[in-house]
C-alpha cells in the first residue's frame, strides 16, 4: 500500500479502525512498516492499564498471525476533537483453529500533527 494513501487516524478514523488490523495481521508488509504508517515515533497504548511499547505491540501481532484466520472490525461510534479521537467499536478475530473472540473496545487517543496516533488508552470487554 502506498503511505500517501494510507487512512491515517488523524484524517479518517473509521478507515484506520478497519484497515490497520487487516493490514498488520494479513498484509505482504513487514508489521514494522505498517506500524510506523499508523503510529508516530514514541506511541504507547495502554491496553486496560498495561502500557504496550512497539516492541511489545509488534510481538503481539506476530502471535496473531500465525493465530488468525480473519479479522473484522465493526465500528460503532467515532469522535475527535483537534488532536483528541474517540471510538467504541468491536474487533472480531476468528482463530485458524475455529475459536471466535468478539472484544468490544472503548478507545480514547492523541494524534500527532501529521496525523499518525501518538498515543492510546483502550479499555476493553470480552
Amino acid at each position: 500500500m502506498d503511505p500517501a494513501s494510507a487512512a491515517l487516524p488523524g484524517t479518517d478514523l473509521t478507515a484506520y479502525l478497519q484497515r490497520y488490523p487487516r493490514e498488520i495481521t494479513f498484509g505482504d508488509e513487514d508489521p514494522a512498516v505498517v506500524f510506523d504508517r499508523y503510529h508516530a515515533p514514541g506511541f504507547v497504548l495502554h491496553n486496560d492499564g498495561i502500557p504496550l511499547r512497539r516492541e511489545q505491540l509488534l510481538a503481539h501481532v506476530a502471535s496473531g498471525r500465525k493465530r488468525a484466520a480473519e479479522i473484522r472490525t465493526t465500528v460503532h461510534d467515532v469522535a475527535t476533537d483537534g488532536d483528541v479521537v474517540a471510538a467504541r467499536y468491536v474487533l472480531t478475530a476468528v482463530m485458524r483453529k475455529g475459536a471466535v473472540i468478539e472484544t468490544e473496545i472503548f478507545m480514547f487517543g492523541r494524534l500527532a500533527a501529521d496525523g499518525r496516533l501518538r498515543e492510546m488508552t483502550q479499555l476493553t470487554r470480552a
